[in-house]
């Protein structure tokens, strides 16, 4: 089991596992319809009570080693949230979102670039897939930067939208980087 203790830290950025005190900071950033409506499986509207059920069961899935999901933490504040999910046969899924406050100053890159060699350095996993709803092409440039190449498109639920939206899928294998 990998320690629920452990930090990983950037440049600017603190991430760490996700404590049962930042449910309230989750709904907040999720109540954001511009936030929300780029996440497949995210409740809308956001509760407090959805994200302290969220946060409980990060925990239940990082002690399984089913998944890894970090707060992304900025001066102190919970920004967003990187973090590794659907691990299985080598492979697992990154996945990220922020404050809409925070889009567009390099956090969704830098957080995702850690979470990125944790899975492979730590978790010793040795390929990683990623996709995001096709009118988000920002997160499509943010998972190329880190070395994603783009595979294709499918259609896939949205349980904030209520239907099936266009979604772009990529893939980063180890020996790529």
């Amino acid at each position: 089991m990998i320690d629920p203790s452990l930090r990983l830290t950037t440049c600017r950025l603190s991430l760490r596992p996700f404590e049962p005190a930042d449910a309230q900071r989750l709904a907040d950033i999720q109540s954001n319809w511009n936030v929300t409506r780029m996440l497949r499986l995210a409740p809308w509207p956001a509760t407090l009570e959805a994200m302290a059920e969220w946060v409980d069961i990060h925990g239940q899935e990082w002690r399984a080693g089913e998944a890894y999901r970090f707060a992304v933490v900025l001066d102190g504040q919970v920004i967003g949230c990187a973090d590794i999910d659907a691990i299985a046969g080598g492979g697992a899924e990154l996945g990220y979102f922020f404050d809409e406050a925070h889009w567009g100053q390099g956090y969704a890159r830098e957080a995702a670039g850690a979470v990125r060699d944790f899975a492979f350095d730590t978790a010793g996993l040795d390929h990683l897939v990623a996709g995001h709803a096709s009118e988000n092409p920002a997160s499509g440039k943010v998972l190329q930067a880190l070395g994603f190449r783009y595979v294709g498109e499918v259609e896939k639920f949205s349980k904030p939208h209520g239907c099936d939206v266009p979604y772009r899928l990529l893939r980063l294998e180890k020996a790529w980087l």
